[in-house]
């Protein structure tokens, strides 16, 4: 099989088209070429291939169409200004054929336009969209804040690269030019230097160049962060680690913090309940590395599990043209560079397409949709709540053989919430039952006495004073 730079020319003609790839057959006008390239340029580059057809059927240029593959090549040149980085490579089909693939360059510092008449297209998904004054201005605005992933960090070095992360690009990329070829084409390395993107996305320690580039998980016990005496912080992992490696080893630790709930499903079979569908904080854990502000030093990502929630917040309002009422439906990365380099990888979606499935996938299990907000105008966060209340009603007939079903019906529903707690959590203190029914401690301090009068719950402490006092659930073989 022919292939071009260890990529099978057969992936050229059966790839799917999206953010970062499309085809067109050889009889493309040069003015439709240009109108790609602009939206490539302007979005997160890409790669145009002309000369495969949409069944993709490959019937590429011959001798007899130079003329025409010339100006394929150029178009970029008479079409565009200002003029884009497209490199142009001829892939052999066989003896009288070839191919152009057109790769496309993100331009980070201006708008790119057409030169006939001005017109400003944005690679958005698998269509060029031609975009209107409004959104001209939004880009342009955009086009500043971009220059920073292509800064130089001063210092840096083919040196500080982990080599066995960029090896397993490579594979990805099924690619084996040497670790600086392949870092000075995807604009992540010049004059020996790596840029920002390279920092962020393959060096052993970023926040050597670049402090603000950690991630750190923490767990609190309870609904909210405590200060003083009451300090609820039980874990707290920090990663100085390259994006891919932040992305793998911090989904392993959320993963293994996560607690699934079981219930009767109307089927007779007990099901599991995950506390929050693995699509949604996952793609909330990428989306916080790929779109963050990364120029907005002196802060850094932070994924807060509480009792009832998990927050993942990512320092640096949102690029000027989405907002948060447009978010599930406007595509637009902050940092290309970065953006391509993890769709490669496989950990990310193609640009911000996976914000609509987060709330589809909370929606299957029952859970509130997600909340997006910006503190202060100056971060993103995503808080996906478990509704832990309400779910642990699903584990009644498990609740009920442990204290009853007498037991269980003979009581209140703000006394359920109180067991069903006690049953989720292990233990309920007066301070998160008093949170989950609204009331206050001394109201809820009574309704749990209550409960440990009637032996459905047991009290443990040294007295009533004691900060660790709580109560636990009462087996019914304990009565």
């Amino acid at each position: 099989m022919i292939t071009h730079n260890g990529t099978p020319l057969e992936d050229y003609a059966h790839r799917l088209e999206g953010q970062y790839f499309d085809r067109k057959s050889c009889r493309i006008k040069p003015k439709d070429v240009v109108r790609h390239v602009i939206a490539f340029a302007n979005a997160s580059g890409g790669i145009l291939v002309i000369g495969i057809e949409d069944d993709g059927a490959v019937r590429g240029f011959t001798s007899d169409s130079e003329k025409e593959a010339n100006l394929i090549e150029n178009a970029h040149i008479v079409g565009c200004t200002p003029t884009p980085t497209v490199k142009s490579e001829r892939v052999r089909v066989n003896d009288s054929e070839f191919i152009i693939v057109l790769h496309i360059e993100v331009s980070t510092h201006a708008v790119i336009r057409s030169k006939a008449d001005a017109k400003v297209y944005l690679r958005i998904a698998d269509t060029s969209r031609e975009l209107s004054h409004e959104q001209i201005t939004h880009l342009e605005y955009e086009k500043n804040q971009r220059a920073f992933e292509d800064e130089i960090a001063w210092g840096s070095s083919i040196n500080d690269i982990d080599t066995t992360l960029l090896a397993e690009y490579k594979d990805r990329l099924h690619t084996s030019v040497s670790d600086e070829k392949l870092l000075t084409s995807r604009s992540l390395m010049r004059d020996g230097q790596l840029t920002n993107a390279g920092v962020l996305l393959f060096s052993q320690n970023p926040t050597k160049f670049l402090p603000q580039a950690r991630v750190r998980v923490l767990r609190f016990e309870g609904n909210q962060m405590e200060a003083g005496r009451d300090f609820n912080l039980v874990k707290d992992q920090p990663y100085d680690l390259p994006i891919p490696r932040i992305i793998q080893q911090a989904s392993v630790l959320i993963s293994s913090m996560l607690r699934e709930f079981q219930y009767l499903s109307d089927d007779g079979v007990f099901e599991i309940i995950p506390e929050y569908p693995e699509f949604a904080w996952f793609e909330g854990l990428v989306n916080a590395v790929i779109h963050r502000d990364y120029s907005f030093a002196g802060d850094y990502i932070r994924i807060s599990m509480f009792n009832d929630h998990l927050d993942i917040f990512s320092p640096g309002a949102l690029p000027n043209n989405v907002t948060l009422e447009n978010m599930r439906s406007t595509r637009y990365a902050r940092n290309p560079r970065i953006a391509r380099t993890l769709v490669e990888f496989g950990w990310a979606r193609e640009l911000n397409e996976g914000v609509g499935r987060i709330y589809t996938e909370m929606q299957k299990v029952f859970l509130h949709d997600p909340e997006y907000s910006e503190p202060n105008h100056s971060a993103v966060l995503l808080t996906l709540k478990n509704s832990i209340t309400s779910r642990a009603l699903r584990t009644q007939d498990t609740i009920e053989d442990k204290i009853g079903t007498q037991n269980f019906n003979d009581l209140t529903a703000d006394e359920k919430i109180a067991v069903n707690l006690a049953y989720t959590e292990g233990k309920v203190t007066v301070k998160t039952f008093a949170t989950a029914i609204s009331v206050t401690p001394t109201t809820a301090r009574k309704k749990l006495k209550s409960l440990a009068q009637k032996n459905v719950l047991s009290w443990h402490g040294h007295n009533s004073k004691d900060p660790q006092q709580y109560y636990s659930l009462t087996s019914i073989n304990e009565y």
